[in-house]
């Protein structure tokens, strides 16, 4: 279904929506306190809270909600926020625009899923994670832009340590140690033989999982994205080899 198809009906739900949990109750999608909530979005969003983007970025429609875009390091073959009726991860469109890493951004809003907001929210978007609010430098003007944080997020801790996945509070120091080909694959999203393992996470953002292994002195990693269609093969530090959909991308 397209987003144009889907945004009326589910405007149409929200109303019913909050109808029914005012009668039945529901419950919130977020643990963390009142207090620790407010705490967050005033630091987070102070007058001198500028952050950089740790990762190069693309960003993409907003599933069903035509007034927003989503900020992600993935591309949308990988996104893995929000599933259909039989389980599979929906596609959230189409890349739009990439911000390399290193962007200024600015925090405008935190928002936890607590019961009200889920309500609020579009019936085809990631309704129960927590959305942060953005304004990113280089974006194309127009929509707001949304950093969705994996759920279950209870802690004001945890929530910064995921944040600072994607963010930095300082400027991208890492970027300046780097050649000009490895910056310019950072800023592309794209990867070259023996780049760093810093640059290799900026361009491509952090693996689901790392397999590691020891062969002789050599120390070897296996970077796996979400759904394994990407991976990369660093050793020593290195990058040697990586795959997209089953196909070699380095010579």
């Amino acid at each position: 279904m397209s987003p144009s198809s889907s945004r009326p009906s589910s405007l149409l739900l929200v109303p019913l929506l909050a109808l029914a949990c005012a009668g039945a109750g529901c419950a919130s999608a977020t643990r963390m306190s009142p207090e620790d909530r407010a705490s967050l979005d005033r630091a987070l969003t102070g007058p001198d809270a500028d952050q950089y983007l740790r990762v190069s970025a693309y960003l993409t429609p907003f599933f069903g909600d035509g007034s927003k875009r989503l900020l992600t390091p993935y591309p949308p073959e990988d996104v893995r926020l929000l599933d259909d009726t039989s389980g599979k991860p929906i596609n959230p469109g189409a890349i739009q625009a990439t911000v390399p890493a290193g962007a200024r951004v600015r925090i405008t809003k935190v928002e936890f899923p607590t019961a009200w907001v889920v309500t609020e929210r579009l019936l085809y978007t990631p309704r129960s994670w927590p959305w942060v609010y953005l304004t990113v430098e280089g974006a194309p003007p127009g929509e707001q832009v949304v950093l969705v944080l994996p759920p279950n997020l209870d802690r004001p801790d945890d929530f910064r340590a995921e944040l600072e996945k994607t963010l930095s509070p300082r400027p991208v120091k890492e970027l300046d140690g780097f050649s000009a080909a490895v910056k310019e694959a950072v800023r592309t999203k794209k990867l070259v033989a023996d780049m760093p393992a810093d640059a290799v996470r900026m361009a491509w953002g952090p693996p689901e999982t790392v397999r590691r292994s020891l062969e002789g002195t050599a120390k070897n990693e296996e970077w796996r994205y979400a759904g394994e269609r990407r991976k990369a093969f660093l050793t020593d530090g290195r990058l040697v080899r990586a795959e997209e959909a089953g196909t070699a991308l380095l010579p």
